[in-house]
């Protein structure tokens, strides 16, 4: 079918409050908007004003009422423990309710923060589900988190209460929660009143200090009294929840998610961007501690009356390289969203897929990335054996859905490896050079969008009007500042190139390290790879590839290194001065999977770094170093 996309995007651009208002019939309303946007609120105008909603109504509630009662709202899968769970949208929203009973009963309500430090199981939508019901604001901080970063977040949401799990699972090891939550409490300023504590059967939590509370046994008791709790209305404007960005250092910086904007972008982007229908079963394998798994995990499917899978395990290891496939066919999932780093896992372990054969993959429709640069590499090697269109796009937490993809509801765009194709619908997007001026199509550049940022963007950030237009505002004065450097070519794809922080500069050259990592990622015998730039006193940077081989190759990494020099050489071509290729088993990601490229270069470079909250595993950090000073490269003065 040909697509509908250029005939919407130009619907948008004619008349933005007629196509935003079109999306808002949506959502259900206690009360209408008085404008769709008003660009005299908040730090550049704020979105549906007036109205009043509830975002747990829009997700359970309504749904039940309508005849989804019975539906599968949420699958619980857990390999680590052989657990499995269906709960209806009528189930869902008894145990909900039973929550918001508990939270309630402890003094919790409109306006009010809650800390959410819990791993992957039903209970953290739940939970996240509740406080939308009472208007609370929740933050969710990813479990395991060690215990000064959750209290900088204590201190920066001054939450009323901190609901918690007694532990996360990891394969071969249990990670216990509530000693960490207990001395985070114990460093931070602000003391919440409760802590509430879902008891897992793999470890019990001790619930000995005041304010403890065990909420299981507490919503117990709520379902057996059949004790309800109505939908507090709250303003469209008013926040839904704080979320942290990753890897922050000092001040924590909270994304604010606003209440009416959120629902209609999310509810729209189901249908026309992954072109899902209601009922049918969606799965993102994030984590409810992203961005992914806030909007894609919880949110978007429920509000479009989806069933969302909540999957507690690994692309590997739980127990192999065949779980995604074994997942998809149990539970009959319709489009698959997660990160890049999961399929470049995947096709490490097992480079052939086959896996994928015993499986029946026949209801799987649409594979969809995000969350780092997607390598045509790895989407050539899913395209292949998994025989679906695999759709790379683009987002950031601040942003709480894609700013480019392609819209598989609207009718598949052409493919083009490497970018995650055009601009969706609210999102103006330019490449400007330093000084806010606009580059030419395929010039590398600053990426923006011009103001204002459309629905389910943040609309500032928590407690800190000043430091949102000083982040992201003031560099391009009427743009949002998205921090990543790319390239829009002559039909309006745009290519994500790295962070402007990975932008090297080599003897005057701008060069993208995104580039390069694509050339040595098409090497047969490249799993994975970074690159990163390295201080040098001639040409200033030069730029250094790390890569992670595919299981089985038994080749000389003296000859594979030669190789991939060789290759960069021919592709970008000499003045790209790329010189080092270092061998390593693994690189250095956070917990979502982004590899932290930013400490690498700081050891490289020998500088001292502080040690990322969201490492997935510090020891891969002494290992880096190790191999650059086998290398030759000094990491210390």
């Amino acid at each position: 079918m040909s697509s509908r996309y250029h005939a919407i995007y130009a619907a948008w651009q004619a008349d933005p409050d007629a196509f935003w208002a079109e999306a808002a019939k949506g959502i259900d309303w206690f009360h209408p908007h008085d404008k769709v946007f008003d660009p005299e609120l908040g730090v550049y105008g704020r979105w549906f004003p007036g109205a009043t909603t509830n975002t747990c109504h829009n997700c359970l509630d309504r749904h039940v009422e309508q005849g989804r009662a019975d539906q599968a709202a949420l699958i619980y899968d857990s390999p680590i423990t052989q657990a499995r769970r269906t709960y209806s949208y009528k189930e869902l929203l008894d145990q909900v309710q039973a929550m918001a009973v508990v939270m309630a009963d402890r003094g919790i309500g409109k306006g009010d923060r809650v800390i959410l430090y819990m791993p992957m199981i039903p209970e953290a939508v739940m939970a996240m589900l509740a406080c939308a019901r009472l208007g609370a604001i929740h933050s969710v901080v990813f479990g395991g988190f060690a215990a000064h970063e959750l209290a900088t977040r204590i201190d920066d949401a001054t939450p009323k209460a901190i609901i918690c799990a007694s532990c996360g699972l990891e394969p071969g090891r249990t990670i216990a929660y509530k000693p960490l939550v207990d001395a985070a409490i114990d460093l931070a300023a602000h003391k919440p009143d409760n802590v509430l504590v879902i008891q897992r059967p793999q470890f019990a939590a001790n619930l000995d200090r005041p304010g403890d509370v065990d909420l299981g046994v507490e919503m117990g008791k709520a379902l057996a009294e059949g004790r309800k709790v109505p939908c507090t209305l709250v303003e469209a404007t008013d926040p839904l929840y704080i979320l942290y960005t990753s890897g922050t250092t000092g001040q924590p910086k909270g994304v604010v998610r606003d209440t009416g904007g959120h629902m209609v972008a999310l509810k729209w982007s189901m249908e026309n961007l992954y072109g899902v229908a209601p009922g049918e079963v969606f799965w993102a394998a994030s984590d409810v501690g992203w961005v992914v798994g806030h909007s894609y995990i919880v949110y978007a499917p429920l509000l479009h009356g989806c069933t969302t899978v909540v999957f507690e395990g690994k692309p590997v290891g739980t127990p192999d390289a065949g779980v995604f496939w074994r997942v998809i066919a149990d539970h009959k999932v319709v489009a698959l969203f997660t990160a890049p780093t999961a399929f470049r896992a995947i096709k490490k372990e097992d480079p052939n897929g086959r896996f994928i054969s015993d499986y029946d993959l026949s209801h799987f429709r649409t594979l969809f990335l995000a969350g780092e640069r997607a390598d045509p590499d790895t989407i050539r090697w899913a395209e292949e054996r998994l025989q679906v269109p695999v759709i790379d796009h683009w987002w950031q937490t601040e942003t709480g859905w894609a700013i480019v993809g392609n819209p598989v509801g609207l009718g598949q765009l052409p493919v083009k490896h490497g970018s995650p194709t055009v601009a969706m619908p609210g999102y103006d997007v330019r490449v400007l050079d330093d000084a806010g001026h606009p580059l030419p199509a395929g010039t590398l550049g600053n990426i923006v969008v011009k103001l204002p940022l459309p629905p389910g963007c943040l609309p500032t950030l928590w407690n800190a009007d000043a430091r949102f237009r000083s982040a992201y505002l003031d560099e391009f004065p009427g743009y949002y500042k998205t921090a990543d450097a790319g390239v829009i070519d002559a039909d309006g794809y745009l290519s994500i190139m790295a962070r402007t922080d990975d932008i090297i500069n080599v003897a005057g050259h701008r060069l993208s390290t995104g580039a390069m990592e694509e050339v040595l990622s098409g090497h047969p015998d490249v799993a994975e790879c970074a690159v990163i730039g390295i201080a040098d006193q001639l040409k200033g940077q030069l730029p250094c590839g790390f890569v992670v081989l595919k299981s089985g190759v038994n080749r000389s990494h003296a000859d594979i290194e030669a190789e991939l020099v060789k290759r960069v050489r021919d592709l970008i071509g000499p003045v790209a001065a790329f010189k080092i290729a270092i061998t390593v088993d693994r690189l250095p990601k956070t917990r979502s999977g982004k590899i932290l490229r930013g400490t690498m270069r700081q050891i490289a470079d020998g500088q001292d770094y502080r040690m990322p909250a969201t490492i997935d595993d510090p020891a891969i950090l002494t290992e880096i170093e190790a191999a650059l000073n086998a290398y030759g490269v000094r990491t210390k003065a």
